[in-house]
């Protein structure tokens, strides 16, 4: 099974034959690989699907709002030794968003200020009350946003890459 760069390489060269705007072509298909990353990670980004756990306060959906605030979606490019290079990027800059993505361990402590409402773990405004956490669960298993997302983002380019050298070749 070949790699993702030399199935890109290939495909690249294709087009380069064939005489097309292999630039234009790569920007192209750039931009929209990415966009479709962006909306596969902000699909994966809890609170998603009607999480199960909710509360006043506690859950916003801020961190799935800030893919698509953070990334760069299209394409920056420059001149690099003598080729144009082009380059966007998938970001969350929410201070816990690895956490999430990657899990992280829970250590005992107290939590001023969070209250348990029947089943529903809320955050008093006023700051009163708090429970302690991490007894029963000591990791939080991470919901691998940003692998889900550069995962289709290279589905995105084969695909469409393998679109645009058939339209070519016919």
């Amino acid at each position: 099974m070949s790699s993702f760069g030399s199935q890109l390489r290939k495909r690249i060269e294709e087009l380069r034959k064939a005489g097309q705007n292999v630039p234009k072509i790569l920007e192209d298909v750039a931009e929209g690989a990415t966009i479709e990353a962006v909306r596969v990670a902000a699909e994966n980004t809890p609170p998603n699907g009607g999480a199960a756990i909710a509360g006043t306060n506690t859950r916003s959906g801020e961190m799935a709002q800030h893919w698509m605030t953070d990334s760069i979606t299209a394409p920056v490019g420059g001149a690099l030794s003598g080729g144009t290079t082009f380059m966007t990027v998938l970001a969350n800059n929410m201070q816990y968003s690895s956490y999430v993505n990657d899990g992280h361990r829970v250590d005992k402590h107290f939590v001023p200020g969070l209250v348990v409402n029947g089943n529903l773990l809320e955050e008093d405004p006023d700051g009163e009350g708090g429970i302690m956490v991490g007894t029963k669960t000591t990791y939080v298993k991470g919901k691998y946003m940003k692998e889900k997302a550069i995962k289709r983002y290279r589905t995105v380019v084969k695909t469409e890459l393998n679109k645009r050298v058939r339209e070519v070749l016919r």
